[in-house]
């Protein structure tokens, strides 16, 4: 017999996309110029966006 709820994922699977977003720019970041730099700007303002709409969206 399947469950009736509805399945909603792993609890884990959104922080582990945070790390690996985070971890992707953090290398970018190190690794070199140009467009490394570029990259590590555009993860970690999607980070902070992403943050900015969690803390505007929370309940009171």
């Amino acid at each position: 017999m399947s469950d009736p709820r509805p399945s909603r994922g792993s609890p884990f699977a959104a922080p582990a996309w945070i790390a690996a977003a985070s971890l992707v720019g953090l290398v970018s970041a190190l690794v070199g110029d140009g467009v490394f730099d570029a990259v590590s700007w555009l993860v970690f303002a999607g980070l902070v966006a992403l943050a900015l709409r969690a803390w505007l969206k929370r309940d009171r």
